[in-house]
């Protein structure tokens, strides 16, 4: 059974960086990306990279802070979170789909079971 666990939530002050992490047991997915909800608003689109980490795409709100990684030899993904925002506060998760890369949460058949970040103004 294929497994995404995410790590490197926290709390951190605005302005500060956190780094999350996604391990996938199992096997490697050609496509892997962070999505982040927020209480009382709908999941939300943060990042997605493709299986040879060659393409990125980000959400509009996290353009030019975050950047994604991905290491298939430790079939891990990375989100590096700069200058971070008290709105970036949400639960954070890691998806994995096998297709090509996509920015929508119903191509992503593989869900963690995410890992809240909270930033304080």
């Amino acid at each position: 059974q294929v497994q995404l666990v995410e790590s490197g939530g926290g709390l951190v002050q605005a302005g500060g960086s956190l780094r999350l992490s996604c391990a996938a047991s199992g096997r490697t997915f050609a496509v892997m990306g962070w999505f982040r909800q927020a209480p009382g608003k709908e999941r939300e689109f943060v990042a997605a990279i493709s299986r040879s980490g060659g393409s990125s795409y980000y959400g509009d709100s996290v353009k030019g802070r975050f950047t994604i990684s991905r290491d298939n030899a430790k079939s891990t993904v990375y989100l590096q979170m700069n200058s971070l925002k008290p709105e970036d506060t949400a639960v954070y998760y890691c998806a994995a789909r096998l297709g090509s890369i996509s920015y929508n949460e119903a191509d992503f058949a593989s869900w963690g079971q995410g890992t809240q970040v909270t930033v304080s103004s």
